[in-house]
């Protein structure tokens, strides 16, 4: 009984122990604030397994560092980040796709939400390096005369990055939580074949459907792509003209919501509207009806033209329908 007692002792002695070092960084003056062996971010959603990060995991990713600047209600803001690209922790983490869906990663977002549940979205496609290139960033430093070190309070232990974004909307501080979905659309499409028509539905105030000469009536923008000039309307002015529901209760409640395209074969990308709107990404997307000045060739009446992508992926030939959604909360 006796040599019993003595081995709780030792057992007891030696947890003791190793728990000094873990209780030296909760207590002691580290720059994280005792946030390195502390879960600070969950990726979770269409993912391969949710996981759970601390910020020396974060910090641990390759890093780069990134000069942004937006717009904010106390003015323009230049901001020197260090941080992980979203895109690669997004893929260290497994984003779900089915290899029998072509493109099927452009049917996707990812919804980062701060610990207040304040939320914005980004579509896989602003992301991806293939096609928007975004550059987003979860960071975890800032460059002040010089010196980088943690993010205040206010903004860390984590904050996500909206390169580009006229205002700061989207840049969502004390970032909790990446929610990574697919969109799910209403619409049944599939064989393909020339379109005629498209309908603009979802969370809008005033669905409507879409020929050629509706589209015509509408004042025209041109996007010139390489060798190619299209011709056709801008796709924010569309949808902000069929009235987005969105809830005045929640602080800016667009930056949640995107928008399905698809075409006739059944082919769906989401784009977000924050990437669209001017106070945002402001992204100059448009729907064209023609190409060089003559009926686009082959792809139907309609397509959806993206300039900034870097491959054409979200250009949704034969367009058969635009659905406005908000991403679930």
């Amino acid at each position: 009984m006796g040599v019993s007692r003595d081995v709780k002792r030792l057992a007891a002695l030696l947890c003791s122990l190793a728990l000094l070092p873990i209780a030296a960084t909760s207590c002691g003056g580290g720059d994280d604030n005792g946030t390195s062996s502390q879960t600070v971010l969950s990726v979770s959603g269409d993912v391969t397994a949710s996981t759970n990060f601390t910020l020396a995991q974060v910090q641990a990713l390759p890093a780069s560092t990134q000069t942004v600047s937006f717009g904010s209600g106390t003015g323009q803001q230049i901001h020197v980040y260090t941080g992980a690209s979203l895109w690669t922790l997004l893929n260290q983490v497994g984003i779900v796709t089915n290899p029998a869906v072509h493109n099927d990663v452009l049917a996707k977002y990812v919804v980062a939400t701060g610990s207040d549940n304040y939320r914005a979205l980004f579509a896989m496609g602003e992301l991806s390096p293939d096609f928007g290139n975004r550059g987003n960033q979860v960071v975890y430093a800032e460059t002040v005369n010089g010196v980088s070190a943690a993010l205040t309070s206010t903004d860390g232990p984590l904050r996500v990055t909206a390169p580009g974004d006229v205002k700061g909307g989207r840049y969502v501080s004390n970032l909790v939580k990446l929610q990574v979905g697919t969109a799910v659309s209403q619409v049944t499409a599939s064989g393909g074949g020339t379109t005629t028509q498209f309908q603009l539905t979802g969370a809008v105030a005033h669905p409507a459907t879409f020929d050629m000469a509706a589209l015509q009536a509408l004042p025209a923008v041109t996007r010139t792509i390489g060798a190619n000039t299209y011709t056709g309307v801008s796709l924010w002015n569309l949808i902000d003209a069929a009235g987005v529901q969105t809830s005045v209760a929640a602080k800016n409640d667009l930056l949640g919501f995107y928008v399905i395209a698809t075409g006739s074969d059944g082919y769906r990308v989401v784009i977000s509207l924050a990437e669209l709107s001017p106070d945002f990404g402001n992204q100059p997307d448009i729907v064209a009806y023609s190409m060089n000045g003559a009926a686009l060739p082959g792809t139907g009446f309609a397509r959806l033209v993206i300039p900034a992508d870097s491959k054409a992926g979200r250009y949704v030939s034969n367009l058969v329908a635009l659905e406005v959604v908000s991403a679930p909360r």
